[in-house]
């Protein structure tokens, strides 16, 4: 690589990407509009944060969150375009993981 500077946006999208849980909880969206109680036992993340990571998601354009006027009121988060793109990404982290990764012994 004769290039050693770092694109801004390939910088931009790691850091995004890098926070903890963040890969996590696009990884779960891509089966589909889930609710935030699901999303959360499903990868065991604390309510807080996960209220931090979809706000940052939302604001980024990688989730969108739909509110249903229901009583009671029922919110649901999805991926946008911009989440959906991401599928590749993660399905090639996960086939890396699956080749080179070791699986942690169960006690």
């Amino acid at each position: 690589m004769a290039d050693t500077n770092i694109c801004p946006k390939f910088e931009k999208a790691l850091s995004i990407l890098n926070k903890r849980w963040t890969g996590l909880i696009v990884f779960q969206l891509l089966n589909g509009s889930q609710r935030f109680c699901h999303i959360e036992s499903e990868i065991g993340i604390s309510g807080r944060v996960l209220s931090e990571r979809l706000k940052d998601l939302e604001k980024e354009g990688i989730v969108k969150r739909t509110v249903y006027d229901e009583t009671p009121v029922r919110i649901e988060y999805s991926l946008t375009e911009k989440g959906l793109a991401l599928e590749p990404v993660l399905n090639a982290i996960q086939n890396w993981a699956d080749n080179w990764m070791e699986q942690e012994a169960v006690n």
